[in-house]
């Protein structure tokens, strides 16, 4: 594992040339400003997101729904007002929704991952191209000793370990997807597995280009129990006074 200590330049690496240390390291510092960066760049924006949810037991159950949910950014973090579920109007808060829910995807994850507090050990893995860009595919981890990224479960939660791979455009240092997976697991959590992953692509937000989340997905296994969810970020828009999120209640 590459452990980045310091800003190193980086010099040009030939197409399926596995960098240097240095040049690897170059490239998460780069990462790294970024992320940090990245939330303190974005505007206050509204989006909706849509999300499949499906739920299977071992004993061959399944339970599925859709939510539309009105999604609000704001320095203050994500705010989020449930709309309807399968189409049908609802008074239900978010916050209160049975099944699985998932938040983090505007820039808290990769806080968590590049924050230097959190110790995160990195290591090359390979190049691939997506979208004619050249990503740099690197392997991540953050011990729970270290992590401040809490999962939970049937009203219980504990910090856990994250492990992952990070897809990064090599000229820009922009994470473009990227995977956590969580470990050191407690038992008394009472799950099994959690994995999840998380698309990024530029979107118009009041006139101006922002890299942000299209598609994400999570899935949990407990006991006899795995829960999916797929999620959809559609209409980017900037906040306005006429806008229907109210940031300062939690919805």
């Amino acid at each position: 594992m590459v452990r980045v200590l310091g800003l190193v330049l980086c010099g040009v690496v030939a197409w399926g040339q596995k960098p240097s240390d240095a040049e690897t390291a170059a490239l998460i510092e780069r990462s790294r400003q970024k992320a940090l960066d990245y939330t303190q760049q974005l505007p206050d924006f509204i989006c909706t997101e849509v999300v499949h949810r499906s739920i299977s037991s071992d004993g061959g159950r399944q339970a599925n729904d859709i939510l539309t949910v009105k999604l609000g950014y704001s320095k203050r973090g994500e705010e989020h007002k449930l709309e309807s579920i399968n189409g049908k109007p609802t008074n239900s808060k978010y916050a209160d929704l049975e099944g699985a829910t998932s938040t983090g995807q505007f820039g808290g994850i990769l806080r968590v991952i590049f924050n230097p507090a959190s110790q995160g050990a990195f290591d090359w893995q390979s190049w691939k191209t997506v979208r004619k860009k050249r990503l740099a595919v690197l392997e991540y981890a953050v011990s729970a000793a270290n992590s401040p990224y809490y999962l939970g479960h049937q009203g219980r939660k504990a910090i856990v370990g994250l492990h992952g791979v990070l897809e990064v455009d090599s000229e820009t240092g922009e994470v473009l997807h990227l995977t956590y997976v969580a470990y050191d697991i407690p038992q008394q959590l009472g799950v099994d597995s959690a994995v999840n992953s998380v698309d990024y692509a530029f979107s118009d937000v009041g006139g101006r280009e922002y890299l942000l989340p299209v598609h994400s997905e999570m899935e949990m296994r407990s006991p006899g129990v795995s829960a999916r969810n797929k999620t959809e970020f559609r209409e980017y828009r900037k906040f306005s006074a006429e806008s229907v999120v109210d940031f300062g209640v939690g919805k």
